[in-house]
């Protein structure tokens, strides 16, 4: 069996930037410059929703109950895979992530996670077209912050 199709460095490279690139986004709160880092009628899963069609759905159902709620997103890039096609057009990028989340009484707790997001070519650029975020087994569902939405 032919092992798995991973990314050439250049892609692995811009994965890179571009996990860095968003978890930055995830810890400002800004919706606004996070936006175009993904297709329009992006498919993602989460944590508080199955099948969330479209980006302003997710960013309501899920950016919303997550973002302004939890402290200290980052993605683990030693740890993240990149995949792509032979034919450079689709790439699939599999990460661990931690956070912060806080208990009702203020207190933090470590709140990690894993991601699996797919991206097609666009034009020059890629778009994530899936993203699947989800906890850990055993960490609180809940996160009781209450950061201020930078920019939607």
């Amino acid at each position: 069996m032919a092992s798995l199709p991973t990314a050439n460095t250049e892609i692995t490279l811009y994965f890179r930037h571009w996990l860095e690139t968003f978890a930055g986004y995830v810890r400002e709160v800004d919706y606004a410059s996070a936006r175009p880092l993904f297709h329009p009628d992006v498919l993602a899963f989460g944590t508080h929703n199955d099948v969330i069609p479209g980006l302003d759905q997710w960013v309501t159902t899920q950016w919303d109950n997550v973002w302004p709620k939890t402290a200290d997103f980052r993605f683990v890039i030693d740890q993240a895979s990149m995949l792509a096609s032979s034919d450079g057009t689709m790439a699939t990028v599999i990460v661990p992530w931690t956070s912060t989340g806080y208990h009702p009484d203020g207190s933090a707790f470590p709140r990690p996670g894993r991601a699996t997001m797919v991206f097609s070519r666009h034009r020059d650029d890629w778009l994530c077209v899936h993203s699947h975020m989800s906890l850990n087994r055993g960490v609180p569902q809940a996160s009781h912050a209450n950061r201020p939405v930078k920019a939607r």
